[in-house]
C-alpha cells in the first residue's frame, strides 16, 4: 500500500467529474488492498474504492475521505474445471477489455460478447454487467472479497451474490446501502475451451447484433471485434478524441417491470420478458398433506423494457442538452449522458433530473440510474 499526492477525480473518471479527496492510497496486490481497507475501516473515516472509474458520477466538492486505489493485476489458471472447460482467477484491478482479449487470444468462450466495457474486472460481478444475451452470472463460479464488518477475506461463491439484473448483495443502488459491505479481491470464472475454430452462435440477441442467421458459424475473435465496432459507434468506447465517450456508459438501467404496466406502455416500445426464477420443488409436511399438489404460480414474468426508447420518446433526442450546460446527451446513444468538456457533476445530475421528469410525466416511470453516484444526489 503506498499513500500518494492526492489527484482530481475528474483526471481518473470516465464522467470526467470530482474534487480532490482528502487522502488516496494506491493498492498493487491483493495484500495491499486488504491491509489498505482494514486500515481506513479501523478509522471509521468516509472512503470508497476507485477502479476504472467508468461507473461513478463523483460530485464537485473534495471528498472528505480516502479513495483506495485498486491497481491489482494479473490472470492465473486453476484447476478442477470441466472437461472442456478451464477456470481462471483475475485480480480485481485488472482491466475487464484486456481480461476479455486474454480470453480470446486463447480460445476461451464466455465473456467475448462483453468486449469493449470499460471499467475493472472487480466491478463486473457487483453489478452483474452483461452485452448482447451474456452476462458475468453465467460464467462466474466464485469471488475472493474482504468484509468491512469484520476485515475478514473470504471466498464465496456466485450463487451467494445475489446476481440478476445489474444488480448483486454488493452493488450501492442509489438512495440504499448494499446488503452486504465487502471488496471483491478477485474473481474466478468457468469458460469453454474452444480454440479459434468457428462455432454456431446460440444467443438470439447477439445473433441480431452481429446480424448473423441461425446456422451461421463466425470465430471468437470476429464476436469480439465486431461487438467492439458496434459498441464504437454507439460511442461506447472510450477515447480521448470524442466527446461522445466521456460518459458512464448507460446512465440509466433499462427498467423491469411487471406485465401488467408494461401492458401501459405504447406496443412500440422495445421489450424482453425476464425469466420467471420458478423453484421446481415443492415440499409438503406430511402433517398437513391431503392428497392435493398445490398448483404451481402460473403469474407472469416481469418485462424489461428499453430505457433508451422511452427517453427518446419523451421528447429528449440524441445530442440534447439544456441551456449553457456542459453537459449533454450523446449524439450516438441516448442512454449516455456526456461529459462535453468541463461539465460538473451538478450539470451533468440536472440533466438526469430533467430526463427523469419527462420520462415519469409522460410514461409513468422513474428511472434509475446506473452510475454509483458520490457527493451527489438526483
Amino acid at each position: 500500500m503506498t499513500e500518494v499526492a492526492p489527484v482530481a477525480l475528474s483526471s481518473l473518471t470516465t464522467l470526467r467529474t470530482g474534487g480532490v479527496p482528502e487522502r488516496m492510497v494506491e493498492a498493487r496486490t491483493a495484500d495491499e488492498l486488504v491491509s489498505a481497507l482494514r486500515e481506513v475501516w479501523a478509522a471509521d473515516d468516509p472512503w470508497f474504492v476507485l477502479g476504472g472509474g467508468s461507473n461513478l458520477l463523483v460530485g464537485d466538492e473534495p471528498f472528505p475521505g480516502t479513495v483506495v486505489r485498486v491497481l491489482t493485476e494479473g490472470i492465473e489458471p486453476l484447476p478442477a474445471a470441466r472437461e472442456g472447460f478451464v477456470r481462471l482467477r483475475v485480480q480485481a484491478g485488472h482491466d475487464w477489455d484486456a481480461f476479455v482479449a486474454y480470453t480470446v487470444e486463447n480460445g476461451l468462450a464466455g465473456v467475448e460478447a462483453m468486449s469493449g466495457i470499460p471499467g475493472t474486472v472487480g466491478a463486473a460481478p457487483v453489478q452483474n454487467i452483461g452485452a448482447y444475451g451474456q452476462e458475468i452470472v453465467q460464467t462466474l463460479v466464485e469471488v475472493e472479497l474482504v468484509d468491512e464488518a469484520t476485515g475478514d477475506v473470504s471466498t464465496v461463491p456466485a450463487a451467494e451474490l445475489g446476481l440478476g439484473f445489474r444488480t448483486s448483495v454488493l452493488k450501492h443502488h442509489y438512495g440504499s446501502e448494499p446488503e452486504r459491505r465487502a471488496v471483491i479481491l478477485s474473481v474466478t470464472v468457468e469458460l469453454a475451451v474452444i480454440g479459434d475454430a468457428p462455432r454456431r452462435i446460440h444467443g438470439e440477441q447477439l445473433r441480431n447484433a452481429l446480424a448473423l442467421q441461425s446456422g451461421d458459424a463466425v470465430t471468437l475473435a470476429f464476436v469480439r471485434d465486431e461487438v467492439r465496432r458496434i459498441r464504437a459507434r454507439k460511442g461506447m468506447v472510450l477515447d480521448d478524441a470524442d466527446p461522445d465517450t466521456w460518459s458512464a456508459g448507460s446512465f440509466f438501467q433499462n427498467a423491469v417491470v411487471s406485465a401488467s404496466f408494461a401492458r401501459t406502455l405504447p406496443a412500440e416500445c422495445p421489450r424482453w420478458p425476464v425469466e420467471p426464477d420458478f423453484d421446481p420443488v415443492v415440499v409438503v409436511p406430511l402433517t398437513s398433506f391431503d392428497g392435493s399438489v398445490p398448483p404451481l404460480s402460473t403469474a407472469e414474468s416481469d418485462v424489461k423494457v428499453s430505457a433508451g426508447w422511452l427517453i427518446e420518446q419523451s421528447g429528449i433526442r440524441k445530442g440534447f442538452k439544456l441551456p449553457r450546460s456542459r453537459a449533454a446527451v450523446s449524439t450516438k446513444h441516448a442512454l449516455a449522458l456526456t461529459n462535453r468538456g468541463g461539465a460538473t457533476a451538478e450539470e451533468i445530475a440536472e440533466l438526469a433530473r430533467f430526463i427523469q421528469g419527462r420520462v415519469h410525466a409522460e410514461f409513468g416511470l422513474l428511472l434509475q440510474p446506473e452510475p454509483v453516484l458520490i457527493g451527489v444526489d438526483l
